[in-house]
């Protein structure tokens, strides 16, 4: 028998969109929270029409959103908010990120829970934090990033560019996690509220993430260029061709392993010895002359010589892979890190998350389809059939769900 999850009993209800909450509330499913995703009757998260690559589905919405249970409900309907305050009552945690202010028009913001439901824990993101003089604006990942700075370290020299994950919404979701986690610990250890109020932005979680470049330019007067595929901190540390029409990552992290990479693997004393690269800072002055002499020997090997060698000599390299290499990674095929879940458009590939936990196989459960479980939950709730069937045609409901491919049909 598989063993409950360590966060079993967690009922965890999310007001959602797009990726940065649902990153967060599918953390908390993977670990076996039962997560309710309440959603407007009207197509629901928006991130379920992104695209339908996925069988229909879109490749977003798959990739966060799969373990829930789909509820649908009019927020704008009385009857519709009544039904969420009853699941708010049995819920441990409320997670959201609508636009700004919708939360405290709908009443559910996280001030008004706290007096209602002193042991709900309520976490809010939204874009820029409150009080601030882009507090009013609507914030989506690259917004984000490009207010942020983050643009502005990526990518070329007169060249920003966006990270291609949605660095942004990923983070801010974690971060969620790892906040009501931590509440949660608080209160069964007794060492902290049974309830409360969290807030977080993605703006303040990108400004945290850009803690090295802030620092740098603070404390010298330098702003950080991007590099493309090395780092402004340490060289070398890049992307050089091979011979054989590959590219091959090779990076050093200290003055140790930039002799072994000059004599061992480079075959060159003459640089191991050279005043230009005697430091970390003082190759990251040199970083040009460097990346010569390393591209020039790359080019002259194929990658598997290169991947040996800086093997044998203990430095730290990899492949430059595309997508589709990373789809048939033989180190994610050799761990077994692969499995099918159920979806509306049919069974799906997804990867395990990360954590490997001993004991515990993480659930994986199926993706909804939009309100798919809006019966099961108002029957648990005392809704008779044909009380439900009364709120249907009342709209405060969505459609009955009807199975395969409902989703694209709501759209």
């Amino acid at each position: 028998m598989q063993p409950a999850g360590p966060l079993a009993g967690v009922l965890v209800v999310a007001l959602e969109q797009a990726v940065s909450a649902p990153m967060c509330t599918r953390t908390l499913a993977d670990f076996g929270a039962r997560v309710i995703k309440v959603e407007n009757p009207a197509g629901g998260d928006f991130a379920r029409h992104y695209d339908d690559v996925v069988a229909g589905q879109a490749a977003h919405f798959v990739w966060v959103n799969r373990g829930k249970e789909s509820v649908t409900l009019d927020l704008k309907s009385e009857r519709g908010l009544q039904i969420l305050h009853e699941l708010l009552a049995r819920a441990d945690v409320l997670v959201s990120n609508l636009a700004p202010g919708a939360t405290a028009r709908l009443g559910v913001d996280r001030a008004a829970l706290a007096e209602r439901y002193p042991r709900l824990i309520a976490l809010e993101i939204d874009g820029f934090g409150a009080g601030g003089p882009l507090s009013h604006k609507r914030a989506y990942d690259l917004l984000v990033q490009a207010e942020s700075g983050v643009c502005a370290v990526t990518g070329r020299p007169g060249e920003p560019a966006k990270p291609g994950p949605a660095v942004a919404d990923v983070t801010t979701g974690l971060y969620a996690a790892l906040s009501i986690l931590a509440t949660l610990c608080g209160r069964y250890r007794d060492t902290g509220p049974a309830g409360g109020a969290i807030s977080l932005s993605l703006f303040d979680t990108m400004a945290e993430m850009m803690g090295y470049h802030l620092n740098y330019t603070r404390h010298c007067g330098v702003e950080q260029q991007p590099l493309g595929m090395s780092s402004p901190a340490v060289a070398p540390y890049g992307a050089y061709p091979t011979g054989d029409r590959q590219t091959v990552v090779l990076g050093t992290t200290n003055d140790r392993e930039w002799q072994r990479l000059a004599r061992d693997v480079l075959g060159r004393p003459d640089l191991a010895e050279d005043y230009r690269f005697g430091t970390n800072s003082d190759r990251v002055r040199h970083r040009r002359d460097l990346d010569e002499a390393i591209g020039a020997w790359c080019a002259g090997h194929t990658l598997a010589e290169v991947q040996k060698a800086a093997d044998d000599a203990g430095i730290g390299n990899s492949r430059y892979n595309t997508t589709t290499d990373v789809l048939d990674h033989p180190q994610l095929s050799a761990r077994d890190r692969w499995r099918e879940i159920d979806s509306p458009g049919g069974p799906i590939p997804a990867l395990l998350p990360p954590a490997v936990v001993d004991g515990f196989e993480p659930p994986m459960g199926a993706v909804p389809g939009l309100g798919e479980h809006t019966d099961a939950v108002l029957e648990e709730l005392g809704r008779t059939a044909a009380h439900i069937a009364e709120l249907r045609v009342a709209k405060v409901i969505g459609p009955e769900y009807r199975a395969a491919a409902a989703d694209r049909n709501q759209s």
